[in-house]
């Protein structure tokens, strides 16, 4: 093995469509000494039996960029990398049985039309022209994606590393990884061939991941997320009826996927492919019984027919020609299901130089764009658009094999489920509880889960209906508004309490630790004693993260981020830690209570306390209330007047009870989303992602450009404050019916899309629906009438002034 690469830049493990994808862009892109490694040959995993199908439609505003990427590249591959490929552009029609359903469409085909897709929104009558063959009478209507199709998974594979290796990567077939090791800066990568060190490593092994994943844990790494599943679907045999057809038109049947009834269905030459995703579905692998086998390269597992019978038997009613023809072959093959579904793709969680590229449960239709955002992480350690959906960081320590194949089977189960916006999935709960979550639940709490941890989104009463049926609606009415509205005013005319577990913590020592946290946020630091917000940019000045800085001593700080943020925002601010300096993650080990309204401070007095209760907006303190350690701070994402009780797990129930004793109202999440909405507060990965710069997001107060240190972004700030932004973030107050916005709702001036919803709810203080959003700086003036596209309808919406609507001046926080 004379010629074996014994150093390379990157080492990608693992040769199935991702993978590949990632070392022909890493090659495209100019860095050509990276090797790929693929323990047999290339597609021997999950890709080699893979259906294909290439959809655009997505609910994720992040992955439909990255299908709608990768499908465009799909479209000229062949002919890019001088390499034969069968890639069928038939269409397909998604079917609806409901008013919900066709409503998720309207929103899906509305981020669709932003990104220059056209879906076009059908009647029955509509959808049975595109697709003769199709029973239509039981139907709402449907979705027609004229893009949509299928692809051959081989020569998709094998155009991508044709394109590498012609571009100067290198692929080593027949190689497997048998260990990793660290040396310095450098990582071995230990191989039967032999070892090769590179400066990074990318997991992208497909249902191994997991095994591959437990070779970093002596670096930092963890047990990865996954559950490997049994998918299912089988071929016909040739049908004559749709041979005929195909000859008369010259193309194929276009695809039907009955999401309500949970398969897809399509032409696989003149026969059919149907693919349920059956609710009793299996997980493999999972117990000691069954282990994963050392190699199961082109491997199946054995057919499981009567899973699908009731699949089979509902798609033969809606398309009769699937029951004219028999079957010609089952396929049931692995493939690796992350808890919610979606990949995993960017940094390996505290590991450097390592990332991740797997869980693909549509590996096909994502590969090529998630080669893209992948070898973006790899050589910029940033990427173009945000991709927190699908960051590997989004799990961090709940996270364990319980949750994951609870998750997987719901989620495969439920695979084209509609996410409603009041509806919390009941699987893998549990994970993480409050000291007083007992507590909680028994006032009526009806949880939902952040970052693993319980938190109440808000409280029922005798009588309400908390069925889970009565969650799924897009439409703000149900069982929860007139409590939430009752939270609000409790909060708005006396006082509110919210538990609020599993705030990322994380304490900063050492000399030199604020001269460092200087060089990482755009603004000031705040003096002892004090708190402030601090943003961190990416290179370009785009918003990366917002954490909440608390200063105990000159060098001594405690930082809070939201639950989400906490593997993420730690990678932050550990990645490049100067020697010395001490950064240690405490989220488990206290937690915290919003003790916020109009009569908090008469609260804090009824409960007997030796803090400063004047102390002024923004102030920190330790104190003692109700004979109890902690500490306050004078805070509050309500936008009233407020304290944050932070204390230690141990004294949160005396503390709970003794702010109940002093009469304040339990609330809970879905109250205090209203109302940070109403004071124009930004909610981290909604309103502040890296899609957006610090200016952009109106931030500036936040930033100082003439500061001495340098930090991330700094530069192009600069250019962009000289030459002003071209897209603003604005507060709208929108004329909606029936629903506020969604997260990416279009924004209209006319017929010209101008901008997008970033994050919308009901403001029961104004009596308003109001959305947070970022339109054409041009349009950013107040009173501007603009349009907000919310399930189809075009609502009436207003530019407000740069300020909160609710106590603009800031008059009742500061009180």
């Amino acid at each position: 093995m004379s010629d074996f690469p014994t150093t390379a830049r990157v080492v990608i493990i693992g040769g199935g469509v991702v993978g590949t994808s990632t070392l022909y862009h890493l090659a495209k892109a100019g860095w050509k000494d990276c090797v790929l490694l693929e323990k047999n040959e290339l597609t021997a995993g999950s890709t080699w039996h893979a259906a294909g199908n290439v959809p655009n439609f997505a609910g994720s505003w992040a992955v439909m960029n990255m299908q709608r990427y990768g499908a465009t590249m799909y479209r000229t591959l062949g002919d890019d990398v001088d390499y034969p490929m069968n890639y069928h552009v038939t269409g397909a029609i998604r079917l609806a049985h409901s008013k919900e359903r066709m409503q998720e469409f309207e929103k899906v085909a509305g981020m669709g039309r932003y990104q220059g897709l056209q879906m076009d929104i059908c009647t029955p009558a509509e959808l049975k022209e595109l697709n003769p063959f199709m029973e239509t009478h039981d139907l709402e209507g449907g979705l027609w994606d004229p893009l949509d199709g299928d692809i051959d998974p081989a020569q998709l594979t094998q155009a991508l590393a044709k394109g590498a290796r012609d571009a100067g990567g290198r692929i080593e077939r027949f190689c497997p990884v048998t260990g990793i090791d660290r040396d310095g800066d450098e990582w071995i990568v230990k191989t039967e061939k032999g070892d090769i060190r590179c400066e990074k490593v990318v997991n992208c092994a497909g249902y191994y991941a997991q095994r591959v994943g437990e070779m970093f844990k002596p670096f930092g790494g963890r047990t990865v997320p996954m559950v490997v599943m049994s998918h299912q679907y089988f071929l016909t045999e040739p049908v004559a009826e749709l041979e005929a057809w195909t000859k008369e038109n010259g193309r194929k049947m276009p695809m039907i996927r009955d999401v309500d009834s949970s398969y897809y269905l399509r032409q696989e030459k003149n026969g059919l492919n149907l693919g349920p995703y059956e609710r009793n579905c299996k997980a493999h692998w999972v117990t000691p019984e069954d282990p994963m086998p050392e190699d199961f390269s082109f491997q199946l597992y054995p057919d499981d027919l009567e899973r699908l019978e009731w699949y089979i038997e509902d798609a033969m009613e809606r398309l009769p020609l699937l029951g004219t023809a028999g079957v010609g072959r089952n396929i049931n093959g692995p493939i690796p299901y992350a808890p919610d579904g979606l990949p995993m793709i960017g940094p390996m969680p505290g590991v450097k130089n390592a990332y991740e590229g797997h869980s693909f449960t549509f590996g096909i239709a994502q590969g090529g764009g998630a080669g893209k955002v992948l070898s973006e992480w790899i050589m910029h350690n940033e990427t173009e658009l945000d991709m927190w959906a699908v960051d590997p960081r989004r799990y961090t320590d709940y996270t364990d094999h319980d949750h994951c194949l609870s998750k997987a089977l719901e989620t495969y189960g439920h695979e084209y489920a509609m996410h409603f916006p009041h509806h919390e999935w009941p699987a893998g709960r549990d994970k993480k509880l409050s000291p007083i979550d007992a507590k909680i639940r028994a006032q009526g709490g009806q949880m939902g889960a952040y970052n693993g941890w319980e938190r109440a989104n808000w409280f029922a009463k005798d009588g309400d209906d908390t069925s889970e049926e009565s969650t799924q609606t897009w439409g703000r009415e149900g069982p929860w508004k007139i409590r939430v509205q009752e939270e609000v005013e409790a909060v708005r005319d006396g006082v509110g309490v919210l538990d609020l577990p599993g705030f990322s913590r994380f304490k900063l020592k050492g000399e030199g630790a604020a001269e460092y946290l200087r060089t990482k946020i755009a603004g000031a630091l705040p003096k002892a004693g004090r708190m402030t917000l601090g943003y961190f940019p990416d290179s370009r000045g785009r918003i990366l993260t917002e954490m909440s800085i608390m200063r105990h001593g000159d060098d001594d700080f405690t930082l809070i981020t939201a639950a989400t943020a906490q593997w993420h925002d730690f990678d932050v601010l550990n990645n490049d830690l100067p020697a010395g300096l001490s950064l240690t993650d405490h989220t488990t080990e206290y937690s915290t209570l919003i003790v916020t309204g109009l009569k908090a401070r008469e609260a804090f007095e009824a409960m007997g306390t030796d803090a400063d209760l004047a102390s002024t907006w923004l102030s920190i303190q330790k104190a003692t209330v109700a004979g109890t350690d902690c500490m306050l701070a004078r805070v509050s994402f309500a936008g009233e007047l407020g304290w944050e009780i932070h204390a230690l797990n141990a004294d949160i129930p005396a503390l709970y009870d003794a702010v109940l004793a002093a009469g304040a109202t339990p609330f809970g999440m879905y109250a205090l989303n209203s109302m940070r909405i109403e004071k124009g507060y930004r909610a981290w990965k909604g309103d502040l992602s890296t899609d957006y710069s610090l200016l952009e997001g109106g931030l500036e107060r936040f930033v100082r450009l003439n500061k001495e240190q340098d930090f991330p972004g700094k530069a192009a700030l600069q250019a962009e404050k000289q030459a002003g932004s071209k897209k603003m973030f604005v507060t709208l107050t929108v004329d909606a019916p029936y629903a506020d916005a969604p997260y990416m709702s279009t924004i209209w001036n006319g017929d010209e899309v101008v901008g997008e919803t970033t994050s919308g709810d009901w403001g029961f203080r104004i009596n308003k629906s109001v959305a947070l959003g970022v339109v054409k700086a041009e349009l950013a003036e107040p009173g501007t009438e603009l349009e907000v596209e919310i399930f189809g309808s075009r609502c009436k919406a207003v530019v407000q002034p740069d300020q909160p609507l609710w106590d603009p001046e800031n008059d009742r926080i500061r009180a």
